[in-house]
């Protein structure tokens, strides 16, 4: 019989590549996984409980909540805050970060941005949906109240990053700059199982995933590279649940795409919430992650809900869309 390897199990084995962490970072991620268990929870009984449909609010996007949106961003904030690991938080569904006031954890040495449920538009319809993650080391005083400094760090800086998908199955994706492992939750037991150790994006593929319906307002450089992906006779792949789409592309191969258009001309996707730690995960396993000019983790933030263009995933395919951008 094969050996199984939870995830705490697995975290506290892998404690040994942050000596200066003191089990801090191991403890933090393991709180993740139990906050993503709490979720999935509520997910997987959605259809049974009044917790389908829309909240009535919008968040700071300008987009209509879910319900789910709203109990996922509260699970999380809830589970951060009493962690005692953490300083403050940033959320997609937020207008502005949140600092931690009680004393534990102001001495919090992380913070942790996050979008709580991504391709929330697709929870009445049972598609898949996740929860994306990313950890940077503060850089306030421990003690202090967090500031906004602590969170607009370039991706470069992070500590961890990871997602969760809520599918056919759950798993816990995440990397600490040591490669790539994912996570199936066993219902049985309850926990995490190591089911794809080392993970690793193929050099090229056949898949294209990008929202064709914006077409005649894209770049014409974007327009070109979606002709050459058809002539080539790829697969057009397209769920508009982005951990879905990155998380399938990252085990089979293929490109995200989802390029500045008229009427977002600055991008629509997160810079802090969604591209940077995808960005994170896929360099590690292989990738390559850009907004159409530079690496994504090394832009600096400006503003919590920055908005970029995005290209993310195997490294033969970016550099093919770039090489398009370049000539145009």
């Amino acid at each position: 019989m094969a050996t199984i390897t939870t995830l705490s199990e697995f975290i506290m084995d892998r404690q040994a590549e942050f000596p200066f962490a003191s089990g801090e970072l191991s403890r933090l991620l393991a709180d993740i996984g139990i906050a993503s268990k709490i979720v999935n929870k509520q997910v997987n009984k959605a259809g049974l409980q009044d917790i389908l449909g829309s909240e009535g609010t919008e968040n700071v996007q300008g987009e209509t909540q879910q319900k789910l949106d709203v109990y996922a961003d509260v699970a999380f904030i809830n589970y951060f805050k009493s962690g005692g690991l953490v300083c403050g938080i940033g959320s997609e569904e937020n207008d502005e970060y949140l600092a931690f006031d009680t004393e534990i954890s102001k001495r919090g040495k992380y913070v942790v941005l996050f979008d709580p449920l991504d391709g929330s538009s697709n929870i009445d319809v049972n598609v898949s949906i996740g929860t994306i993650f990313s950890v940077f080391r503060r850089t306030s005083s421990v003690g202090d109240l967090a500031n906004i400094n602590d969170f607009l760090q370039p991706g470069i800086d992070q500590v961890a990053a990871g997602y969760v998908i809520y599918g056919s199955s759950t798993m816990l994706v995440y990397t600490t700059g040591h490669g790539v492992n994912g996570f199936t939750l066993d219902p049985s037991i309850g926990e995490f199982c190591l089911s794809h150790p080392r993970m690793i994006i193929p050099e090229d593929g056949k898949i294209f995933s990008v929202n064709e319906g914006n077409l005649n307002d894209m770049e014409e450089s974007v327009k070109e590279y979606i002709t050459h992906c058809k002539a080539e006779k790829y697969s057009a792949r397209y769920i508009g649940s982005l951990v879905s789409d990155f998380h399938r592309n990252l085990i089979k191969g293929g490109i995200y795409l989802y390029p500045s258009t008229k009427r977002n001309p600055k991008g629509k996707l997160r810079l802090l919430y969604e591209c940077a730690p995808l960005a994170f995960i896929i360099e590690q396993a292989g990738g390559l992650a850009t907004d159409g000019e530079k690496r994504v983790m090394e832009i600096r933030p400006e503003e919590l809900h920055q908005r970029i263009p995005f290209f993310i995933g195997s490294k033969k395919m970016v550099e093919d869309a770039l090489k398009m951008r370049k000539e145009d």
